[in-house]
């Protein structure tokens, strides 16, 4: 099971007819975001060629007034992470028609933000791990042995760059978790 965005989604299995499987996918998706009124129009969610080959999967799309956007890159190859967001987008929605999300969080989780892979490359610089680093337990490892050194009541303290460790361990657990 994987953990996103506070849900919980099982694990891919996709092995063959990867490119009849993602249009089956990025359709499934377009309907998802169809149940808020939003238009086909105004999605934007690109199909790689070779849909087993290792890449990141994203959609965008306009929704109360906001670019919203969601992208995940975890997965070994880009039809499995187009998965991940299908499943996960199909929960939040669901979240937000049931009223148990408002829209304004819903907005909020999927903010456009096109520098967030920028910002987490240099969060993982921050913390001093892999650029490419995704288990949590080492990037947590890593910010505990930080926070310690920098923390402003030791003898090495440095207030501003211990203020830079937590909200780089901060980003990296809201993309991991």
């Amino acid at each position: 099971m994987l953990k996103i965005k506070g849900n919980e989604i099982e694990e891919p299995s996709i092995t063959n007819s990867f490119g009849r499987r993602a249009v089956q996918l990025q359709n499934k998706i377009i309907n998802v975001l169809k149940q808020l009124g939003v238009d086909r129009d105004y999605v934007d969610l690109k199909i790689e060629n070779i849909p087993q080959k290792k890449a990141p999967a994203s959609v965008s799309w306009y929704y109360n007034g906001r670019n919203l956007k969601y992208t995940y890159s975890l997965m070994p190859r880009f039809i499995e992470n187009l998965y991940v967001i299908n499943k996960v987008l199909t929960l939040e929605v669901e979240k937000l028609l049931s009223g148990e999300i408002t829209k304004d969080k819903f907005g909020r989780e999927f903010s456009e933000d096109d520098n967030l892979s920028d910002q987490l490359t240099e969060a993982r610089k921050t913390l001093e791990v892999s650029p490419t680093e995704t288990d949590f337990e080492v990037i947590s490892k890593s910010y505990k042995k930080l926070a310690r050194k920098y923390h402003p009541d030791m003898s090495t303290g440095d207030h501003k760059l211990f203020l830079e460790i937590n909200a780089a361990h901060k980003l990296i657990n809201k993309e991991l978790n």
